[in-house]
């Protein structure tokens, strides 16, 4: 029994500066939650924590939505100022390419990634290896440039909903970059403190906005209908400029690509579908209740958008002078709250305006929460992150920082931000209509892969418009491709001595070869699988004994690493037992061959409680170019590599695996 009052504190700590303990627990609360294993956190809209019970879809749909819906703020003052009088015929255009298009391909893509891994998993499963990846980093730089994009805009349109109210204090005016930035500031600390209720949240939000914006668009038609000369004064205006009705149909589908932001949210949808009630008899492999959820999710929300977007733009375009929609004008980024102020007053006005600025922001939550869940899911598991990057909270910080510095450079303004948010919607769009194309072709469906060849080319061709009318959106989206492959292969480099397996499992045979041997050492002699012919394992056999004096009854084992994709980074490892030409074999396939050698001895050493020695032969070649072997294809340099991630892994010389070279 013990005379302390409470247990003695950990003997490491007693002699370190009271600064050290506060950084060691300020490092603690930034990495919680951070998994073992990379790849398997979600984010906050991804898989659900534990005890999270699943919400009915049209509740998820709102999660969703604050994104989706909540373009309605800025998209018809930004279709009117790109499209111009044509506005209302593009944005028919674009509601034909949203139901015909957009929604079959993302219910064909909810049906194929039931967990919520969206179409670029279902890319990354057709273009395995390398190309795969790199197809899959450049798909990560659009989205990235979609998500942080969603966040800056909605923030920057907030803000001007917030200067432009009548009862906003003068001192705001000209503040809009400082109100962005202490918004974007309120969401990273909202993330940094946890995102609980989210779901909740958006019911509440969504609901009051569409509400509102129900009854903005029953006036504004209200008073198309007794204004009828705002509807014959557009006509013959369209007329007078176009003529002929089949020219003004095809500068509606030429304009259209300039009106894409009407097509953002999808990508969400499916991201959010762990979140969605299945039915009882759901299972892991077959989820059925669940995809039939996002199914409806998806096609409902297409559908209430698709109406509010068709109606916004025809009163808006009928009920509100052009010059508004210029930059500094009323309707600039808002002309839908143009009109709630200018129909139904200040009071209702400000109302909306309340209720806008609250789904913008709450839109760069989702949008945030996006990221969030994709970053972890690829690039750790690729080896192409740091460690810390399986953590919310450091992820948090890197992604406001990132949010700031594109307000700053954007000042603040939604129309200029609006091509580069195009063009990240629209190249994920256009994958995920490949990705189901090809999907389509693998199961040998005619039919729809058509079809949805057909929607891929609208797309690329929508996309490729689009780019050529503003190709700032690439030039941005280009310098998040090169961030994310300059800081991934940087990662990669830094993380290739490190061990790389999550798991791993000895068959029976396996055990029984490592355990014959009570007393050890446990002599393992490694051997290339390309050449498995018995004068090969003899005169292996036989260097090893002669170069490094092993006993003729050593009993030595070959391990045999198959290399079978070097892309991947992490993985779970069977080692299987196997006797050849009279002699055992440990036979692992892996992605590269040094350090899945260092993770297999440690796990002898640590089931058998032997020590393992593994036995080499110098590797010929420059050594610089089997670097870059072991860097990009998981073999090179063996020996010294083998030897460097056991260094790295086990600090204590006393308990390493021994490494013999001859």
């Amino acid at each position: 029994m013990t005379t302390l009052t409470r247990p003695p504190a950990e003997p490491s700590d007693r002699h370190k500066p009271a600064g050290d303990i506060k950084q060691g627990q300020f490092k603690r609360w930034l990495l919680d939650g951070m998994p073992e294993t990379s790849g398997k956190r979600q984010g906050p809209h991804g898989k659900p924590d534990e005890g999270h019970t699943p919400q009915s879809w049209w509740k998820v749909m709102c999660l969703t939505g604050v994104d989706y819906f909540s373009t309605l703020g800025y998209q018809p003052a930004i279709a009117a100022l790109a499209a111009g009088i044509v506005s209302p015929l593009a944005t028919i255009v674009l509601v034909a390419v949203t139901l015909l298009g957009a929604l079959p391909v993302y219910r064909r893509v909810a049906s194929e990634s039931a967990r919520g891994e969206g179409s670029i998993a279902m890319l990354e499963r057709l273009l395995p290896r390398w190309g795969g990846k790199l197809f899959v980093l450049a798909l990560l730089g659009f989205a990235a440039t979609d998500f942080m994009i969603t966040m800056t805009l909605s923030a920057a349109d907030a803000s001007a909903h917030a200067i432009e109210n009548p009862f906003a204090p003068e001192w705001l005016h000209g503040q809009e970059i400082t109100i962005t930035l202490a918004l974007i500031a309120g969401l990273g600390v909202v993330f940094l403190r946890g995102f609980k209720e989210a779901i909740n949240v958006a019911v509440v939000l969504v609901g009051v906005y569409l509400v509102l914006n129900a009854v903005v668009v029953a006036v504004g038609l209200a008073h198309v209908v007794t204004e009828a000369h705002v509807a014959t004064d557009w006509w013959a205006a369209l007329n007078q400029q176009h003529g002929n009705p089949l020219i003004m149909v095809g500068i509606a589908l030429l304009v259209f690509p300039k009106l894409a932001l009407g097509l953002s949210g999808f990508e969400t949808g499916v991201a959010v579908m762990p979140q969605i009630k299945g039915s009882p008899s759901d299972t892991e492999e077959n989820p059925a209740g669940r995809i039939r959820g996002t199914h409806k999710l998806l096609t409902t929300a297409a559908l209430i958008m698709s109406a509010f977007l068709v109606a916004s733009s025809f009163i808006t375009t009928f009920l509100i002078p052009a010059a508004e929609f210029q930059p500094g004008g009323k309707a600039d980024g808002r002309a839908l709250a143009f009109l709630a102020h200018q129909f139904l007053g200040d009071g209702f006005g400000t109302v909306y305006d309340i209720s806008t600025i609250a789904i913008l922001w709450f839109a760069g939550a989702s949008a945030m929460a996006g990221l969030l869940n994709l970053v972890p899911r690829y690039l750790p598991r690729f080896g192409m992150a740091p460690a810390w990057t399986k953590a919310v909270r450091p992820l948090v910080l890197v992604f406001t920082a990132v949010g700031f510095i594109i307000t700053l450079v954007f000042e603040a303004n939604v129309e200029a931000q609006g091509g580069a948010y195009a063009t990240g919607v629209l190249v994920l769009m256009t994958s995920a209509s490949i990705a189901v194309t090809l999907s389509a072709r693998r199961k040998k469906q005619r039919g729809k892969t058509l079809a949805f060849g057909a929607v891929a080319v609208v797309f690329a061709y929508t996309t490729v418009a689009n780019v050529v009318e503003r190709p700032d959106g690439i030039r941005i989206a280009a310098l998040f491709i090169l961030g994310i492959v300059l800081v991934s292969f940087a990662s990669r480099v830094r993380r290739s001595f490190e061990l790389r397996a999550t798991h791993i499992k000895m068959d029976q045979m396996a055990l029984e070869f490592t355990a014959s041997n009570e007393e050890g050492p446990i002599r393992i002699i490694a051997h290339e699988p390309k050449r498995l012919s018995a004068d090969r394992y003899e005169l292996k056999l036989q260097h090893a004994q002669q170069a490094n004096h092993l006993p003729v009854d050593s009993h030595a084992i070959f391990i045999e690493i198959i290399v079978d994709d070097s892309s991947d980074f992490e993985q779970e490892l069977l080692v299987e037992g196997k006797v050849r030409h009279g002699f055992k074999i440990l036979e692992i396939h892996s992605n590269n061959v040094p350090n899945t050698l260092a993770a297999v001895l440690l796990h002898i050493r640590d089931v058998t409680g032997l020590m393992p020695h593994i036995y080499f032969r110098w590797t010929e070649g420059n050594p610089i170019a089997n670097l870059s072997k072991f860097l990009f294809f998981g073999e090179g340099e063996i020996a010294p590599v083998t030897r460097e991630v056991l260094r790295e892994a086990e600090p204590d010389i006393t308990r390493r695996p021994w490494v013999h070279v001859g």
